[in-house]
């Protein structure tokens, strides 16, 4: 079956229409050189999985409110600074086939407007009381820059143990999805079970959606994005760690002196893309993300049958079988 978005959305069209008139809103500024900088990041918003995460958490659990409206806000405001100070960090030029702001603005800009996001994030949380979804998103954004921290701590010496691996995209992917299904379902129940399920579901959620994404790395098929880009960023990926596991010492010490010393080079990252194919790694990765996906489930099922539970288990789908 071919999931599309349109049919996902179905149960909260009308509130994700609303939504992005109230993201606009959120996003402006009196000063014209910010204001157009968010005039851009508005055009250039990619599907908006996360406030669809918040809509369907809140209507499994009850319905939507205002307090729904505020945490689909405050997740779409902290994620895309966090995103905007990404691209500084890594010097990324490019962002879903945009300029980045730090391509157009340069990065004194970019930070400042990372941090103006951020700050309206917070501000609509204070202004509107709304102190239990600050929380649970301001915890989130913590664990996404100790999981950055932590990756590039790691990546030094390319040592990176599963146990390791898995706190990582943790912290770093998962928790931000978490926190959208959580502050989801906080603005419409008060039940801590319900919530805390929420929670979990979405970290499950969030640990597929992260391998799905180290296996379009190692992809034989045409899926509209480079391939290798985690190999040049010296990236240590499910696929990969499993591949240098289960290799002779020699072997592992030729790919991993390619992955350190020799990334830039075109060949030797094919080398390096075929030997994790050619190793059993992306059977592995995926066999790992069907089970996180079929835990999320698990949990989703302990919810009554309902529009909002079939959206939530087509797009966790559609997001664990996406092709860029």
């Amino acid at each position: 079956m071919v999931l599309s978005l349109n049919s996902i959305k179905a149960p909260i069209e009308i509130e994700l229409k609303t939504f992005q008139s109230r993201f606009r809103e959120a996003m402006q500024s009196h000063v014209p050189l910010m204001d157009k900088v968010m005039q851009y990041i508005v055009r250039r918003k990619g599907k908006q999985v996360r406030p669809m995460f918040v809509f369907l958490s809140a209507k499994l659990c009850d319905d939507t409110n205002d307090s729904t409206y505020h945490a689909a806000s405050l997740v779409e405001l902290l994620h895309t600074a966090t995103l905007v100070h990404d691209d500084v960090v890594d010097d990324s030029l490019e962002r879903r086939g945009f300029f980045s702001i730090n391509a157009l603005w340069k990065n004194k800009i970019a930070v400042l407007v990372g941090d103006y996001l951020l700050s309206q994030g917070l501000l609509l949380a204070l202004d509107n009381d709304e102190f239990q979804l600050l929380k649970i998103v301001s915890r989130a954004v913590k664990e996404m820059s100790e999981g950055e921290l932590l990756q590039i701590e790691k990546a030094r010496r390319l040592d990176i143990k599963e146990d390791i691996y898995y706190d990582i995209i943790r912290k770093k992917t998962a928790s931000l999805i978490a926190a959208a299904c959580c502050a989801g379902a906080a603005s419409a129940t008060k039940d801590p079970h319900k919530i805390d399920a929420m929670r979990e579901f979405g970290e499950k959620i969030g640990i597929a959606f992260q391998i799905r994404d180290d296996l379009l790395d190692f992809s034989e098929e045409e899926i509209g994005k480079p391939k290798g880009i985690d190999v040049k960023e010296k990236k240590m990926t499910l696929p990969l760690i499993y591949a240098l596991n289960h290799t002779d010492r020699k072997q592992r010490n030729y790919i991993i002196n390619i992955i350190k010393n020799k990334s830039t080079e075109p060949d030797k990252v094919v080398e390096v893309l075929n030997f994790v194919r050619n190793s059993g790694g992306i059977p592995y990765a995926q066999e790992a993300m069907y089970r996180y996906r079929t835990e999320a489930f698990e949990i989703l099922h302990t919810f009554p049958d309902c529009p909002a539970r079939d959206s939530l288990e087509q797009l966790v789908t559609f997001v664990t079988e996406r092709r860029k």
